[in-house]
């Protein structure tokens, strides 16, 4: 008996083992199962990278039309400034011009009272010159200067110390904003 005992433990015990391998089978193929679950299938990622490819084409031709856009709205503003960007300086000067209107309406043969308006007249519109940004450049006793002067004239025989100095200012020169839009016009000692 007890080798009949000996061997039913031993079965048992086979059987165990046997139970054991089965289970440790099942576990593996359930985890394979959910390692090919984890990864995608090529379908899976063919359709992911659709998708993906879709958006970045929407997201690309939004980007395009949005800068389409801009060159459309920069290049009407530039065309409207070039049109329109007398128009500050225009505005200041109408209230010179509605002064001359009034002078030449004014019927008085008073010189001394016409010389008058005309140097207020004058004034104003230097003042308004100045608060757009216009000056005027300075020539007298200055060294002649290629950037600010332009020689019309040469003076010979003023001595040393006049030469390469501005002797007389023909017409008078002017500056924007630090920028020269007309040079002064002057005949140079030599």
């Amino acid at each position: 008996m007890d080798k009949n005992m000996k061997d039913n433990e031993n079965v048992e015990k086979d059987i165990e083992i046997k139970d054991n391998e089965l289970e440790n089978d099942a576990q593996s193929a359930e985890d394979n199962k959910e390692e090919k679950n984890a990864e995608p299938t090529v379908e899976e990622q063919l359709a992911a990278a659709k998708k993906e490819i879709e958006a970045l084409k929407d997201k690309y031709l939004r980007s395009v039309a949005e800068f389409d856009n801009y060159k459309k709205r920069t290049i009407k503003e530039k065309a409207e400034l070039i049109l329109n960007g007398s128009e500050k300086a225009v505005c200041a000067i109408l209230p010179i011009l509605d002064d001359f209107e009034r002078a030449l309406a004014n019927k008085t043969d008073d010189a001394e009272v016409m010389k008058e308006g005309m140097k207020l007249i004058f004034n104003k519109f230097n003042k308004t010159l100045e608060s757009l940004g216009v000056a005027k450049i300075e020539t007298e006793g200055k060294d002649f200067d290629v950037d600010f002067h332009e020689a019309v004239a040469m003076v010979p025989g003023m001595g040393d110390d006049k030469k390469g100095k501005v002797i007389d200012c023909v017409q008078t020169g002017y500056q924007l904003n630090d920028k020269v839009i007309r040079h002064a016009k002057v005949a140079v000692g030599q």
